[in-house]
């Protein structure tokens, strides 16, 4: 590598550990050791979970807002979001407003856990003047297909007597009828683009109950009644609204939330590490870099299904950059990681270390880790 290299470091999160910008900072430090001349471009990454707030809004000149919203369970919350005033963009992180970072272990129950506060932050992008909405679905405690979601934007939910339903997930097996005559008109005006690094489907054995449920909060009889509720749900809006949300690709996403954008906007659902990429101008970032480095805190088998690292490295490889991979653990096969075009992986781990412990020393573990990355390339 050159005397004066541009270093590019994009990283996704260390998952309850650092933020995306922390772990830039922790690289930029190690890096900077043996490289005190390097030029840095520092872009932290997300895929539509934690982080894709403010990657996209502080690389596209955006501002950040709050608003107090309900919770999983009805409280009020001060949740933020994001608007791009150039673009009319709003930036939505549903897990701000009905994540599961918002509830106590003893808290989660995915039968009663609503979006409706999700719904609120979309209502006020639309008040905000946003005709187009990106929403990272990634960390929610919910399991009630964007159900929460539509409520808050106009939408009733009838059984076969014309009443509302309850609220609760398991209601939805009384579903009959979905009205959709209030629904707020300017979503009809704005365009919604759902970031999530998931392609489960609605229903079914990889379906949102089965795979995500329990880390909810549900066990194996509640898996059931919410896959149940949720199959219903489905079967009514392909009725009434011609969507079949039941076949769609993602649809599970954030416990359904995705079908129910998909089935009450024109929302369309993409790979998160891509849009953010776009929205913070990585391939851009990419061309003036002579190498780049990026990072999660695992580094696995899912990770090749359009995780961060895996993007960033396939983006990196368009423009003949090497790209360095860091990870607080690596259980994927070096040869198979080789394959998505990382030009080398490391673990930042010195040693045997216990989970709680590992996290801890992220930072300085990092740091020490690309110090040692660069002594190795300043040979």
């Amino acid at each position: 590598m050159k005397e004066s290299p541009t270093i590019l470091i994009a990283p996704d999160s260390f998952k309850e550990s650092l933020s995306a910008r922390k772990v830039c900072l922790a690289i930029q430090r190690g890096m900077q050791k043996v490289y005190p001349e390097a030029a840095f471009i520092l872009s932290p990454m997300a895929d539509g979970g934690e982080g894709t707030l403010d990657a996209v809004v502080m690389s596209a000149g955006g501002v950040k807002k709050q608003l107090n919203v309900r919770d999983p369970l009805g409280r009020s919350v001060l949740a933020h979001y994001g608007i791009i005033e150039a673009s009319k963009t709003g930036i939505i992180e549903m897990a701000t407003a009905s994540g599961l970072e918002l509830l106590k272990l003893s808290e989660r129950d995915p039968a009663i856990a609503s979006t409706y506060g999700t719904g609120q932050l979309i209502k006020q992008c639309l008040a905000d003047g946003m005709r187009t909405i990106l929403i990272g679905v990634g960390g929610s405690a919910t399991n009630d297909g964007g159900r929460g979601m539509a409520e808050a934007l106009g939408i009733r939910f009838l059984d076969r007597n014309g009443q509302l339903l309850p609220n609760g997930v398991s209601s939805l097996r009384q579903l009959a009828k979905i009205d959709v005559s209030k629904l707020d008109p300017r979503v009809a005006e704005t365009t919604f683009i759902i970031a999530t690094d998931v392609d489960n489907p609605l229903c079914g054995p990889y379906g949102a109950s089965v795979v995500f449920g329990p880390q909810k909060g549900a066990d194996k009889k509640l898996v059931q009644e919410l896959d149940n509720a949720l199959h219903q749900y489905g079967e009514l809006i392909r009725q009434n609204l011609g969507k079949d949300v039941l076949s769609l690709k993602g649809a599970g996403a954030a416990g359904g939330l995705a079908a129910g954008l998909v089935a009450f906007t024109n929302a369309t659902i993409k790979n998160g590490a891509e849009i953010v990429m776009t929205y913070t101008d990585l391939a851009e970032k990419m061309q003036q870099a002579d190498l780049c480095l990026t990072g999660e805190g695992k580094l696995d088998d899912q990770s090749k299904a359009g995780k961060v690292p895996v993007a960033v490295a396939s983006l990196a490889a368009r423009y003949d950059v090497p790209v360095i991979a860091l990870a607080g653990s690596i259980t994927a096969e070096n040869a198979a990681l080789y394959q998505e075009g990382f030009t080398s992986v490391f673990s930042i781990q010195s040693g045997v270390t216990e989970l709680e412990t590992a996290m801890q020393q992220t930072d300085a573990n990092l740091e020490r880790a690309s110090e040692n990355i660069a002594r190795i390339l300043r040979l």
